[in-house]
């Protein structure tokens, strides 16, 4: 008998169509909640941590919810695997359950074309000075954008995306369409298909003066943490553009506050922030042609569904003893 710890939400929601999917008597369910109140280690042999668990959790902000799963796994000396759902598994807690022999699942490639949508979105956006258009419309402003104010066609720019997973793969595919040209970066400079060129993390400055737009959709590591920064963005031709889908310290803030009141970035997407949620006196609220996002680019109403998916595909892999999908310790 396997035992399931996952919180008295996912229970609700999925219960039936888990038990459903093994055979009967072989799994039984242990809630977040129940653990959490009774004395003692928890019988959890694997956890399923859902969104809702995390819910508006930032790395300074654990909602009670989260601190009340970690306590539980962190009591459950027999957990074998843990199914969490984002796609990177940055928290420490992770690192501490792995240096225990226990298995970390990512749902990474869930949530790529939703975030890959939302970029694209931000791209066209912000070329096309929507966010001032909406200001000038906010003042009742006849404001046509002519003469030197008119975006540069999309077509012919280019884009540097840091980052070759499945989120960067998704972003190169669609400014294809748009006729823009990509260049990947990731941690070799192994070809990656639509990009025209992919170079090495160590290699950044080498292509930033071609990046009309910087995309950022990596992992936070020691190598990548604050990678977007003030040198950087001098390498980048004035009036590039800054996207940020990735993590928060993946770029220096206060690096990002200067380019932009400067000019040296025309403008910016950014759904992640050093420390959230983003201090209502930060100046990013009230710069021009910059969407703040409350770190959202990846929800959608499918979402939830599309990491149940992969859950329940590791459940069988685990049971049959096969390798687990997007096990951290096989990420590079």
């Amino acid at each position: 008998m396997i035992t399931l710890l996952l919180s008295s939400h996912a229970q609700r929601i999925w219960g039936e169509r888990i038990a459903a999917a093994v055979p009967p008597g072989t799994l039984s369910f242990l809630t977040a909640e129940e653990a959490l109140a009774a004395e003692g280690p928890s019988a959890a042999d694997i956890a399923f941590m859902t969104r809702e668990v995390t819910g508006k959790s930032s790395p300074t902000h654990p909602t009670p919810e989260l601190q009340g799963f970690d306590t539980v796994v962190r009591k459950s000396p027999n957990l074998k695997w843990l199914q969490i759902h984002p796609a990177g598994a940055e928290r420490p807690i992770y690192r501490e359950l792995r240096a225990r022999g226990v298995k970390v699942t990512t749902a990474s490639g869930a949530t790529a074309v939703t975030v890959a949508h939302s970029t694209l979105g931000a791209v066209i956006a912000i070329n096309r000075r929507f966010p001032l258009l909406a200001d000038a419309q906010r003042r009742h402003a006849w404001e046509p954008r002519l003469a030197e104010r008119s975006p540069r066609d999309l077509a012919g720019q280019c884009a540097v995306i840091v980052g070759m997973g499945p989120i960067g793969r998704n972003i190169a595919s669609l400014l294809a369409m748009l006729g823009i040209r990509t260049i990947g970066v990731r941690r070799t400079a192994e070809p990656v298909e639509p990009c025209e060129k992919v170079v090495a993390y160590e290699q950044l400055h080498e292509v930033l003066p071609q990046a009309d737009w910087l995309i950022l959709c990596c992992p936070a590591s020691p190598v990548t943490r604050g990678i977007a920064n003030a040198a950087a963005f001098a390498a980048m031709p004035e009036g590039a553009h800054l996207i940020n889908v990735a993590r928060g310290e993946i770029a220096v803030e206060t690096d990002v506050i200067a380019a932009l009141q400067s000019g040296r970035l025309a403008g910016a997407y950014l759904d992640v922030f050093e420390r959230e949620p983003l201090d209502a006196a930060s100046p990013l609220w009230g710069l021009p042609n910059v969407l703040v996002s409350p770190h959202t680019a990846s929800h959608s109403l499918g979402q939830n569904e599309a990491i149940f998916g992969i859950f329940l595909d590791n459940l069988a892999r685990f049971r049959a003893g096969q390798a687990l999908r997007n096990d951290v310790d096989n990420l590079g």
